[in-house]
C-alpha cells in the first residue's frame, strides 16, 4: 500500500498549488452566501413569532418545497436559512466534484499523469490526493459557514447541523465522484456521470419532500445525498448523526474507485469512449459545427433543466399574491428584482435574476473550452487543417453566446405559457420573453470574461469562475445587504432593467453588450498573437 501511495503528499501539494485560488475563492463564496443570506432574512424577521407571522405558511407550497426543501421548524433562524440548505449543499457537492474530476480524469486526458506517472508515484496517489484536497473544501465550506451562523447569533447547534448538511452531501458527491472518474473514459464523460448523479439527486429529493409525510415515496428522500441535507432539518431536529450517511458514501466510494482503478489502464475507463460515424456529417465541415456537436449534450440538459425551472417559477406565481399582504417582504422583494410593476412582476425580476446567472454558468463553462480544447490535443489537430485561429476562437465564443440567448427565450416562452394559466396576474407571454432577455447583456460580459481569459492567459481563464461567483452574489445580495454603490455598479447584474413591471433601459444594456464586444476583441486579438498550448 506504501508503493501504491508514493508521492500521494507531493501530489496533494501540487493540487493545492494549482488551486489555491479555485478552492479559497468558492469557499469564501458559498460562506458569504450563507451568512449573508442568514443576516438579510433575520433583519427582516427577527424573532420567531415575526417568522411564524410571515413567510412560514408559504413556505409549505409544494412547488416550494420542491424546490428548496422543507422548512426545518417556523423560527427566525430555519426561515434565515430556508433557502441556503439546499442550495447550497448542491454547491458545496458541485465543488467536490470539480476539484476530484479536475485531479484525476482531467489529469489523464490531457497527459500529465502519464509524465507524473513516469516519476516516484504510487497507482492510488492522485485519486488520494484529488479527494483529500475536495474533502478539505468541502469541509472547509462547511464548517466556516457554520461558525458564521453561529457568530450572527443564531443557535449553535442548529448551526452545526447546517454545516452538517452541506457537509454530508459534499463528502458523499466527493465519493461518487472518484467512482465516475474511473468509469468514463474522457473527461466529459466524468462530466456526465457526475452532473447526472446530482440531477437525478435533486429530483429524487424534490419528488420525496413533495410527497406526504410517512409515505414510501417520502421515504425515498432518504436514497439522495441532497435529500440528506434537508432531512438534518437544521434549526429544528438537528439530525447531526446524517453525517455519519456521507462519510460512509465517501468510504465506500473511495473503496471502489480504487477497485476500478486497479482494473484499468491508464487513460482509459470501464466505460469505452463512443467511436462516432467513419464519415461526418455536413455539420462538422467546420469549426462551428465541430463546437456545436461537442456540446450538444450541454444544450439539451439545460435546456430541459430551463424547461422545468419556468414550470416550477411559473406555477408559483398563484402563491405570490399573499407576499404582498406584508410589506417587510415586498420591501426585501424589490431590493432583489426591483421595485416595478406588481409583485408578480417582481418576484419573476428576482427569480430571473439568479436563473440568470445559472445560465452564464453554462456559458462560461462552453467558452471555457477553448483552453480545454488545447490541453486535450483537440485545439491542435483543429488548427493544423486549413481553420484560421480566428474561425476557432469565434467558433468557441459564438455557440456560447447563441446558446445562452436561446435558453434565456426558452425560459420566458415557458414562463409566459404557464404563468398566466395559474393566475391572470402573471406577466404574458411577450413581457416574460422580454424580461428574460432583459438579462442577457450581464450573461454575455461573463461570458466574455471567460473569452478573453482563455484567448489572452489560458492559466488565469478559470478565475472567470470567481468573476462569475463575486458579480452575482453583489448584483443579488449586494443590495439587501446594503452595500457602497461602488461596488454594485462593478456587477454587470446592477445595470439591468427592471422587467416584467418596468422599462427596457438601452444605455445600460448598450453598454453591457459594449463591453462584451471589446472584451471579445481583445480575447481574440490575443489569441491570434500568443502560443497555442
Amino acid at each position: 500500500m506504501t508503493t501504491r501511495l508514493a508521492g500521494a503528499p507531493d501530489l496533494l501539494r501540487l493540487a493545492w498549488r494549482r488551486d489555491r485560488i479555485l478552492v479559497p475563492a468558492s469557499v469564501i463564496g458559498l460562506v458569504v452566501l450563507s451568512v449573508g443570506s442568514a443576516q438579510t432574512t433575520l433583519e427582516l424577521y427577527p424573532d420567531d413569532e415575526s417568522a411564524a407571522a410571515g413567510l412560514a405558511g408559504i413556505l409549505t407550497n409544494p412547488s416550494i418545497i420542491a424546490m428548496y426543501g422543507p422548512l426545518a421548524s417556523q423560527t427566525a433562524d430555519a426561515l434565515a436559512v430556508f433557502k441556503t440548505v439546499m442550495m447550497g449543499a448542491f454547491l458545496v457537492a458541485v465543488l467536490g466534484f470539480v476539484v476530484v474530476r479536475r485531479h484525476t480524469r482531467t489529469e489523464e486526458d490531457e497527459g500529465r499523469l502519464e509524465l507524473l506517472g513516469s516519476g516516484v508515484v504510487g497507482r492510488w496517489s492522485p485519486l488520494a490526493a484529488a479527494v483529500t484536497l475536495a474533502t478539505v473544501a468541502v469541509v472547509a465550506a462547511s464548517a466556516l459557514s457554520a461558525a458564521g451562523l453561529a457568530a450572527l447569533g443564531m443557535d449553535v447547534p442548529g448551526s452545526v447541523a447546517f454545516g452538517v448538511a452541506w457537509l454530508a452531501a459534499g463528502l458523499a458527491t466527493v465519493g461518487v465522484t472518484a467512482v465516475a472518474v474511473q468509469l468514463a473514459s474522457t473527461t466529459r464523460g466524468a462530466a456526465g456521470l457526475g452532473f447526472g448523479f446530482l440531477a437525478a439527486a435533486y429530483a429524487l429529493r424534490a419528488l420525496a419532500d413533495s410527497a406526504d409525510d410517512g409515505s414510501v415515496l417520502h421515504a425515498l428522500g432518504w436514497l439522495s445525498p441532497l435529500g440528506w441535507a434537508g432531512r438534518v432539518e437544521a434549526y429544528g431536529a438537528n439530525r447531526q448523526w446524517v453525517l455519519l450517511l456521507g462519510l460512509a458514501t465517501l468510504v465506500a466510494g473511495v473503496v471502489v474507485g480504487v477497485a476500478v482503478l486497479e482494473r484499468r489502464d491508464l487513460g482509459a475507463g470501464l466505460i469505452p469512449a463512443r467511436t462516432g460515424p467513419a464519415r461526418a456529417g455536413r455539420i462538422l465541415s467546420g469549426p462551428l459545427g465541430l463546437v456545436t456537436r461537442m456540446a450538444r449534450g450541454t444544450i439539451v440538459g439545460w435546456t430541459l433543466g430551463l424547461t422545468l425551472g419556468g414550470v416550477v417559477v411559473g406555477s408559483l406565481l398563484g402563491s405570490v399574491a399573499d407576499l404582498a399582504d406584508d410589506p417587510v417582504v415586498s420591501d426585501f422583494l424589490e431590493q432583489l428584482g426591483g421595485s416595478a410593476g406588481t409583485v408578480e412582476d417582481i418576484f419573476v425580476s428576482t427569480e430571473l435574476g439568479f436563473i440568470s446567472a445559472a445560465v452564464a454558468a453554462a456559458g462560461v463553462a462552453l467558452a471555457l473550452r477553448l483552453v480545454g480544447s488545447e490541453r486535450s490535443g483537440l485545439g491542435e489537430v483543429v488548427l493544423s487543417t486549413p481553420t484560421s485561429r480566428l474561425r476557432w476562437y469565434a467558433a468557441n465564443v459564438a455557440v456560447p453566446l447563441a446558446l445562452t440567448t436561446f435558453l434565456m427565450v426558452v425560459l420566458g416562452v415557458v414562463l409566459g405559457v404557464v404563468g398566466p394559466a395559474v393566475t391572470e396576474l402573471a406577466p404574458s407571454l411577450g413581457e416574460s420573453v422580454g424580461a428574460s432577455l432583459a438579462k442577457l447583456p450581464a450573461v454575455w460580459v461573463l461570458i466574455a470574461v471567460a473569452a478573453a481569459l482563455g484567448g489572452a492567459v489560458p492559466r488565469f481563464a478559470p478565475f472567470a469562475w470567481a468573476v462569475l461567483l463575486v458579480t452575482f452574489l453583489v448584483g443579488e445580495l449586494g443590495p439587501s445587504m446594503q452595500l457602497p454603490s461602488w461596488i454594485l455598479d462593478a456587477s454587470p447584474f446592477t445595470h439591468l432593467s427592471q422587467l416584467p413591471g418596468g422599462t427596457f433601459e438601452v444605455v445600460p444594456s448598450l453598454a453591457l453588450v459594449a463591453v462584451t464586444a471589446v472584451l471579445v476583441v481583445l480575447g481574440g486579438v490575443a489569441y491570434l498573437h500568443r502560443d497555442v498550448a
